[in-house]
C-alpha cells in the first residue's frame, strides 16, 4: 500500500516521493534533456578545443568524433552530478532524517535516452520516546583505595626510589634488565623488571641464578602475572598481547638488588616538593586521595555502560532492518553479500540504536558541542597536562597558542569533540538519571563488574 505522493520540482526536474510505511520509502527522480544539454555542449566543444586527434588540427576536430569519444561519459558525469545535487537538496528541504545513504534501485542505465529516470530507497529514522527513569536504580560506583593498595603502593615508592646496588648473579627480589628477541615476530624490546613480575615457580626458576650476559629461553604465555606486564615490556600492540604462546629469548644484560628508601622528610621532599607532606600518615591520604581521582574515570566510564545499556534495552523502536541491511552490503570498502550484511547488522543493530538515541538526547537537552566549548575544554584539559609536569603557572597566550595548534588538526578536533560530547552526557546522566552509590575497594569493584 502506498500513502500519498508529495511532488516537488528542481529546475525542471520532477522529483517524487512514495511512502512504502513510516520507516522506507521511494524517491524517483527525472531528469530531461533540458537539466544537462548546455554544460555536456560546453564540455564537449572545450574537448574539441584541445583534442589531440591524428589527422586533425588542433581545434578542427569534427563535433561528431568528440561526441562519439566522449559524448556518453560526459553525459554520464554530468547527469550524475545533477542528480547527486538535487537529492542532497531535496532531503535538506524536506527534512528527511535518514539512515545509511539512498540506494539506487537499478544500476542499469540507458544513455542513449535523452530523458531518465531515476529511483532511490531510503531508510527513515524512526520516532520514539526516550524515559530515562529506570524501576530499579542504576548503580553508580565510587571506587575507594583500600589499606593494601596503600601499602603496596608505599613500597613500590620505596623500591623506586631506593639505592640500586649492582649484581653478577640474579637473587629472588632482584631487579633485571635485559632485551626480549624473537625474530620470527619481529619483537626486540629492552625491559626492566623485578622478579616479582613473574609468575609462577618454574618462571621464576629460570632467573634465579643466571648471571648477565646468559641467553634464557621463555615462553611468553603464563610468563607474567599481569597481561599489562607481557605487552608493556614486550612492547606488543593491544590486539596481539591476549596472552601469545610464543618463544622469546632474554638476553641479561645487567643485574641489580635494590635497597628500599626511608620513608623521611628528603623522600617526601621528592615526592611532592619541599615541605608539601611531613609524615607517614600524610603521604598514606595523600596516594589514597590521588588514586582515587585516577578511579573517578573508570566509575565514571562504568555508570556511561550501564546507562547505555539501560536506554538501548528500554528505549523500543522499530528500524528499516532490510533497508539498512541492503545498505550495509554496499557501505564499506568491500562488497557483502546478503548472509555477510545481515551477520554485520547483528552486530552493530544495538550501537545503531544507541546512536539514534544519544542524537536525540543531545538536540533534545541542548548538549551539542560548539567550538567555545571545544576551546574551553582543550585549554583546561593543557592546563592539567603542564601542571603534571611541574609548569603551574603558563600564560594565557602559551595555552592560546597551543589550543590553536592542537585544533588545527581535524583528527585531533574530532577525538576532543567526541570526549566533551561523552563528558556532557554523562554530567546529564547523573543529573536525570535514578541511581545508587556504591563504595567498593578497586580490587572489590574488578570483581564485582568484571568477575576478577
Amino acid at each position: 500500500m502506498y500513502f500519498c505522493r508529495p511532488i516537488f520540482y528542481f529546475a525542471t526536474m520532477n522529483i517524487t516521493r512514495e511512502s512504502i510505511d513510516k520507516l522506507n520509502a521511494v524517491v524517483k527522480i527525472e531528469i530531461t534533456k533540458d537539466d544537462y544539454y548546455s554544460n555536456v555542449e560546453k564540455i564537449l566543444t572545450d574537448y574539441r578545443k584541445t583534442a589531440n586527434i591524428p589527422g586533425f588540427r588542433k581545434g578542427h576536430v569534427p563535433m561528431g568524433l568528440v561526441k562519439k569519444q566522449h559524448g556518453k561519459n560526459v553525459l554520464a558525469e554530468e547527469v550524475n552530478k545533477i542528480l547527486q545535487s538535487s537529492l542532497g537538496q531535496y532531503l535538506t528541504d524536506e527534512k528527511l532524517d535518514v539512515l545509511g545513504s539512498p540506494l539506487p534501485k537499478t544500476d542499469d542505465i540507458d544513455w542513449n535516452s535523452e530523458d531518465f529516470s531515476f529511483e532511490f530507497e531510503i531508510g527513515l529514522t524512526p520516532e520514539f520516546d526516550i524515559k530515562l527513569n529506570a524501576k530499579k536504580a542504576i548503580t553508580k560506583y565510587t571506587i575507594t583505595a583500600d589499606k593494601k593498595m596503600i601499602d603496596d603502593q608505599l613500597v613500590n615508592i620505596q623500591k623506586q626510589y631506593g639505592k640500586l646496588t649492582p649484581k653478577n648473579i640474579i637473587e629472588n627480589d632482584d631487579e633485571v634488565t635485559g632485551v626480549f628477541f624473537n625474530d620470527n615476530e619481529g619483537i626486540e624490546s629492552t625491559a626492566t623488571f623485578t622478579l616479582d613480575k613473574l609468575k609462577g615457580k618454574s618462571n621464576l626458576k629460570s632467573f634465579v641464578t643466571a648471571k648477565i650476559d646468559d641467553v634464557l629461553t621463555l615462553k611468553t604465555k603464563g610468563l607474567f602475572k599481569e597481561t599489562q606486564d607481557l605487552m608493556t615490556y614486550l612492547k606488543l600492540e593491544n590486539e596481539t598481547a591476549s596472552e601469545p604462546d610464543i618463544e622469546v629469548t632474554f638476553t641479561i644484560s645487567e643485574i641489580n638488588s635494590r635497597e628500599i628508601a626511608e620513608l623521611d622528610q628528603e623522600l617526601f621532599d621528592k615526592l611532592y616538593g619541599p615541605g608539601n607532606i611531613k609524615t607517614v600518615t600524610e603521604l598514606r591520604a595523600k596516594i589514597s586521595e590521588d588514586a582515587e581521582k585516577q578511579f573517578v574515570q573508570q566509575a565514571d566510564q562504568k555508570f556511561l555502560n550501564d546507562v547505555t545499556e539501560f536506554l538501548v534495552d528500554k528505549t523500543k523502536f522499530d528500524l528499516p532492518i532490510e533497508f539498512l541491511q541492503k545498505w550495509i552490503q554496499t557501505a564499506g570498502e568491500e562488497k557483502l553479500d546478503a548472509i555477510q550484511a545481515r551477520e554485520e547488522y547483528e552486530k552493530s543493530e544495538k550501537s545503531m540504536r544507541y546512536q539514534l538515541i544519544e542524537s536525540k538526547l543531545i538536540v533534545e537537552n541542548n548538549l551539542q558541542v560548539n567550538f567555545d566549548d571545544l576551546k574551553a575544554y582543550t585549554s583546561e584539559m593543557i592546563k592539567t597536562q603542564m601542571a603534571q609536569f611541574g609548569q603551574m603557572n603558563p600564560t594565557e597566550k602559551e595555552i592560546e597558542d597551543i589550543v590553536a595548534r592542537v585544533l588545527s588538526n581535524q583528527d585531533e578536533v574530532k577525538r576532543l569533540s567526541e570526549q566533551l560530547t561523552s563528558k556532557k552526557l554523562l554530567d546529564f546522566y547523573k543529573e536525570s538519571v535514578i541511581y545508587k552509590d556504591k563504595k567498593l575497594p578497586y580490587d572489590a569493584f574488578v570483581k564485582e563488574v568484571y568477575g576478577k
